[in-house]
């Protein structure tokens, strides 16, 4: 452990990769994610909580599947949002595809349509564990005394295991610290993990991460210490993109890398680098063919065949 700790000083100082961490976390690919950071060693793998007020009143059975990832219709009221993330199992060292995940909400004015299928639907996770779709911000509606604040519902559920129902809210929402739900802290209900921002994208929708964390089996992915330890993806610009993207990223140590595009069905749209490594950062340039969908897609780093990050990005 102490050479290794060595070595990550030595690298760190002999490529400024320190200056990395700092412009992860202030750029604004990354400021809208609640993506997992994982480190076994400070146990950073939170379990995806219940909410307090459980399925509610308003869930319906036998929902449509959704169609091209959108939830709310073109002409729905209301600001637009794209919801996306990975779901993974308790150890954070699988990710789970075909993981159903039921979705309902209500509408810009705060009701729910509790006769037909406006604002419900469902969907699968992909092969490498995805999920996205888009629909509308939802409004407000009294609850007792007070609002509850804008929040979406889910039952997760992966293949052979029990569901997870709850609920996610999001940043600077005015009614949080009022609702005895999204409120909690600690516990069977934390709601921490479960508010997460939503930040503009180019198009003037609002985006957000939320990365799920489930009892289930899947694939292995790696979660050793990957940041400290094997390497990440840090910036993709320009973000959405029309002809090319530029692919930042950094190789911590000597190793097998691999770096892959996926669409939304987890299928391999291009393999762009797949070569052994020596600690740097690099850059890759991506030009897709010219039969590529408009869309998202997401960014795969895997370092001796294991997937240790991605990103998403948009497809003009």
């Amino acid at each position: 452990m102490k050479n290794k700790k060595v070595n990550r000083r030595f690298f760190f100082k002999k490529t400024t990769l320190s200056l990395i961490a700092t412009s992860i976390f202030s750029n604004k690919l990354f400021s809208s994610s609640k993506s997992l950071i994982f480190n076994k060693e400070k146990n950073n793998c939170p379990k995806s909580t219940e909410d307090l007020y459980g399925q509610g009143p308003f869930y319906t059975t036998n929902s449509p599947m959704i169609q091209n990832n959108q939830l709310a219709s073109s002409n729905e009221v209301g600001q637009r949002i794209i919801i996306s993330g990975r779901v993974y199992n308790l150890d954070c060292d699988e990710f789970l595809p075909n993981t159903e995940i039921d979705i309902w909400h209500a509408n810009n004015e705060g009701e729910y349509d509790n006769v037909g299928f406006n604002l419900r639907g469902r969907t699968l996770t992909n092969s490498q564990g995805f999920y996205i779709f888009e629909t509308v911000k939802p409004g407000f509606y009294l609850n007792g005394n007070t609002n509850r604040p804008s929040h979406i519902h889910f039952k997760i559920t992966p293949p052979g295991f029990p569901p997870l129902i709850t609920q996610l809210y999001f940043q600077s929402d005015p009614y949080i610290s009022s609702d005895a739900a999204a409120s909690v802290t600690s516990g069977t209900f934390d709601a921490t993990n479960r508010i997460i921002p939503l930040v503009q994208n180019s198009n003037g929708i609002l985006e957000g991460n939320w990365d799920i964390v489930i009892n289930g089996a899947g694939t292995t992915v790696d979660t050793e210490n990957l940041y400290l330890d094997k390497g990440i993806l840090y910036r993709a610009n320009p973000n959405p993109f029309i002809n090319f993207l530029e692919i930042n990223y950094a190789i911590f140590k000597s190793s097998d890398v691999k770096i892959q595009i996926f669409d939304l069905e987890g299928k391999l749209v291009e393999l762009l680098q797949q070569k052994k490594l020596q600690p740097n950062k690099y850059k890759l340039i991506w030009n897709p063919k010219n039969n590529i969908k408009s869309g998202h897609y997401f960014i795969c780093l895997s370092i001796n065949d294991l997937q240790v990050h991605y990103i998403k990005v948009i497809k003009n």
